[in-house]
């Protein structure tokens, strides 16, 4: 439900600019993500690396879009993201005991080490694939093709993603009605 909560500012932008330009968009998206984190930020008083990465991309190249009336600043948002995240679960091999998903699902499940990588290097490569794959649709269709993705395809993607990832990792947990006879 949380992840859904934090789609909002995204959802607006997209509505925004059914109705309006990129430019009236992105300044939605630069108010929504703001008040997003400050809200977060007045909850729990502390923002996620990845909210933190989120609300400094969104203003830097919200800011340079509206200020350089050009949208591929804000058109290259989600690839900086994606990569930046590509680079932080890469480092995490390197940095620390666990790679950064082991780390963040270690208390909900139990794998052996080899399968972490594997799943660490799975959402690697899903980083670079999305944010290339932003990219490809930002310079290859025009700026409404874009947005769509932008909402659509990006989440559809990472849902997709989510969908077959719990299907592998659903062969390698323990069978608990055998543990348990």
């Amino acid at each position: 439900m949380k992840q859904l909560i934090d789609l909002w500012p995204v959802l607006l932008f997209f509505v925004t600019y059914q109705w309006s330009t990129i430019y009236t968009a992105t300044a939605v998206l630069m108010v929504a993500v703001s008040l997003h984190s400050a809200v977060i930020w007045w909850q729990h008083r502390h923002l996620t690396p990845m909210q933190w990465m989120t609300l400094l991309l969104v203003v830097l190249f919200g800011g340079a879009t509206l200020l350089l009336q050009d949208p591929r600043f804000i058109q290259w948002k989600p690839t900086l993201l994606n990569g930046l995240m590509a680079v932080a679960f890469a480092a995490s091999h390197f940095i620390g005991e666990k790679p950064l998903i082991r780390r963040l699902l270690d208390s909900q499940i139990s794998l052996p080490q080899p399968l972490w990588n594997r799943l660490s290097l799975a959402w690697i490569g899903f980083f670079l694939f999305s944010g290339l794959l932003n990219l490809f649709v930002a310079y290859n269709f025009d700026e409404a093709t874009w947005v769509s993705f932008k909402l659509f395809g990006l989440l559809g993607l990472t849902l997709l993603f989510v969908i077959l990832q719990s299907l592998w990792l659903a062969r390698h947990l323990p069978d608990e009605s055998k543990e348990t006879q």
